[in-house]
């Protein structure tokens, strides 16, 4: 993710580089348990790689003050450790057989061992907030709650009453947005920035959050999800919802025919699929899934959130911490994998 370009920029970027290769190593640090049945799987996610996009934008909203000091750091290694753990959970209520392309972590140990490693890891990143003040340690609880709503309304599904999609976008904010736009503010708050672009920064980071998923449900759907070790469709194929889908179904509802029997195709896949057939038979329709309007529509709307994030930073003065943001959030709709 190039956040800084040009000879005189040059400088930002290589401080980046360096403060980031210190937020690795204290992370993969703070990852260490002295027993041994709990460290290898507590190190298992951090060490299959990532794009730490979360202590990156604290260390980036912290140049907006004094820059990255011991306390943003130690925000910016919480953030990474709660997002860490919130995927062990996330793979055992999936039944993810992949992360980050290698084996999702339950099925090299189980499914106890995953969820009691990312409980340490919510410990873990708990211990480090609690010594930098009631108001991060407020705001680290909160995007806790944030986060179990979110899983939680996922799981549930929407009620009769909600609006399917708004529910579904609500879901996003909650499981994702909520932990980028906490990296977005502690960044500000531990840096001497002005008070007032805290909540800039956190608007930003939401809708970021927001975006970045969106633009995961169109690469689920490309060839190229194989790079990070996932077959193409692999969320269509377990039935998870998607805004591709969502859009789908909605079209079927307004009575369009061809949606409808789109819709019927994908769920009766998804239903041999669940009872042991081969997920290959939904092939002919993930392909026209990408290349159905829809997934094009869902691109759109993620440029949107992205172009809705970048909006939200202009009370912040013009500097090459706010073109590196504004970046951040091409970056982000435009990545492949």
């Amino acid at each position: 993710m190039h956040l800084f370009r040009g000879a005189a920029e040059k400088r930002h970027a290589d401080k980046m580089k360096q403060e980031l290769a210190l937020v690795e190593e204290d992370l993969l640090a703070q990852l260490a348990f002295a027993s041994e049945v709990a460290d290898a799987p507590a190190r298992y996610l951090a060490e299959a790689g990532g794009k730490r996009i979360r202590p990156m934008l604290t260390l980036l909203t912290s140049q907006l003050g004094d820059g990255p000091n011991d306390r943003v750091r130690r925000a910016a290694i919480a953030i990474e450790l709660t997002h860490l753990a919130s995927l062990y959970h996330d793979d055992v209520m999936d039944d993810a057989t992949l992360r980050r392309g290698v084996p999702a972590a339950q099925t090299v140990w189980s499914n106890s061992v995953a969820i009691l490693a990312g409980d340490l890891l919510f410990a873990r990143a708990s211990s480090m907030v609690s010594g930098m003040g009631e108001e991060a340690i407020l705001l680290q609880a909160k995007t806790f709650e944030r986060l179990c709503l979110g899983q939680l309304h996922e799981t549930v599904g929407p009620r009769s009453e909600d609006d399917p999609m708004q529910h579904y976008l609500q879901v996003l904010a909650d499981k994702t947005g909520a932990l980028i736009s906490t990296a977005a503010r502690m960044g500000v708050l531990f840096s001497g920035a002005p008070r007032e672009y805290a909540d800039c920064v956190t608007a930003y980071g939401e809708k970021i959050g927001v975006a970045f998923q969106l633009i995961d449900d169109v690469i689920d759907l490309s060839p190229k999800a194989e790079q990070t070790g996932k077959l193409a469709g692999t969320d269509l194929r377990a039935g998870v919802v998607t805004m591709p889908l969502l859009l789908l179904r909605d079209r079927a509802a307004k009575g369009d025919a061809a949606a409808a029997e789109f819709c019927a195709r994908i769920d009766s896949g998804v239903a041999r699929i669940a009872a042991g057939e081969d997920p290959s038979i939904l092939d002919p329709e993930v392909v026209a899934l990408r290349e159905h309007e829809v997934t094009q529509q869902t691109e759109e709307a993620a440029r949107q959130w992205a172009a809705d994030a970048v909006r939200a930073l202009d009370p912040l003065p013009k500097s090459t911490v706010k073109r590196g943001l504004e970046r951040m959030a091409e970056s982000i709709v435009t990545r492949e994998g």
